[in-house]
């Protein structure tokens, strides 16, 4: 059983009450605490020795990533994250000096976004080191963006590049929060996810939600990283660099539909905006629910899955 089969299998065990907008399936939580203004964000989000990072890793950059994982979440709901919780689990054996850069790494990061860290929890794990961070925000009420809300005709555009990120980028990686909230605040996107698992993995969950909708991608708009072709082109990666840019994972970059009659004002706006981030149109909402890619090669399927916990 995959990682989605598994959550499938689990979400209709889970309870639900009068304050839930939104609740297992999208990036966050969506509640509605009474804010007149607000609809309050919730998230949590881990980080496994091995899994998400090596031993040798800098433990700053392991902080950095363990906060920044659950801000992209916010991100692509169009919100703002206020405060965390850590949940530290470490063998009996730690080395103090790690954790404290652990530390400084998620409170470098988490300062940077006026996140503040308000407590957690520390355990023993008999194996490796794990973080999990859970995150509270806000976003203005009805501005929320969620997974579901694609349309066929739909535009599907990306932020940044895409591939390669097990070179460093994984541990480096820049939330998109200006560009959620701006998004947000157009009130133009119908959904959005950011991309952790792979662009084909993510892109599906887009086209599920949306009512198992389908997709044709333009392989020559697919902004794939440098990165990532110049490892394909020395032989260090086992596959082409288009597959790596659809399939990688943990990128970290926004993924979203808008109108088609959008997509150039909302491009136009983003470049105007945030000139230092790139913006791409690389596809279009079918009916579906077939995925393709359309390049010099012809027209075949999307890679069915990006990156699977439990796949491999």
């Amino acid at each position: 059983m995959h990682e989605f089969e598994l959550i499938a299998r689990l979400k209709p065990l889970l309870p639900t009450n009068d304050f839930v907008v939104a609740g297992a399936g999208d990036d966050c939580a969506v509640l509605d605490l009474g804010d007149p203004g607000f609809h309050t964000l919730l998230k949590t989000d881990a980080v496994v020795e091995g899994v998400h990072f090596l031993a040798d890793a800098d433990p700053e950059k392991v902080g950095h990533k363990a906060i920044a994982r659950a801000l992209s979440d916010v991100a692509a709901m169009g919100g703002t994250p206020t405060a965390a919780v850590v949940t530290l689990a470490l063998p009996p054996k730690h080395d103090p000096a790690w954790v404290e850069a652990l530390y400084r790494g998620m409170g470098r990061t988490a300062a940077r976004f006026q996140v503040a860290i308000v407590g957690g929890e520390t355990t023993t794990n008999p194996g490796q080191a794990l973080v999990s961070v859970a995150l509270i925000g806000r976003v203005p009420r009805n501005q929320s963006i969620p997974r579901s809300g694609s349309m066929v005709g739909d535009a599907i555009l990306v932020s940044g590049e895409l591939g390669g990120s097990i070179a460093g980028r994984h541990l480096e990686f820049e939330p998109r929060l200006p560009q959620g909230q701006w998004l947000a605040s157009t009130e133009k996107v119908h959904a959005m996810i950011d991309i952790s698992d792979g662009l084909a993995g993510d892109l599906r969950h887009l086209l599920e939600m949306g009512g198992n909708l389908g997709a044709e991608l333009l392989g020559s708009a697919i902004p794939i990283s440098r990165t990532a072709r110049l490892r394909a082109r020395e032989g260090e990666l086992a596959k082409p660099a288009m597959i790596a840019a659809l399939t990688d994972g943990e990128d970290f970059e926004l993924l979203f539909t808008v109108a088609a009659r959008d997509a150039v004002p909302i491009m136009d706006g983003w470049r105007e905006r945030f000139p230092d981030v790139r913006i791409s149109c690389i596809g279009r909402i079918t009916a579906g629910p077939a995925a393709f890619i359309r390049d010099r090669h012809g027209v075949r399927e999307l890679p069915p899955r990006g990156y699977e916990h439990f796949g491999h």
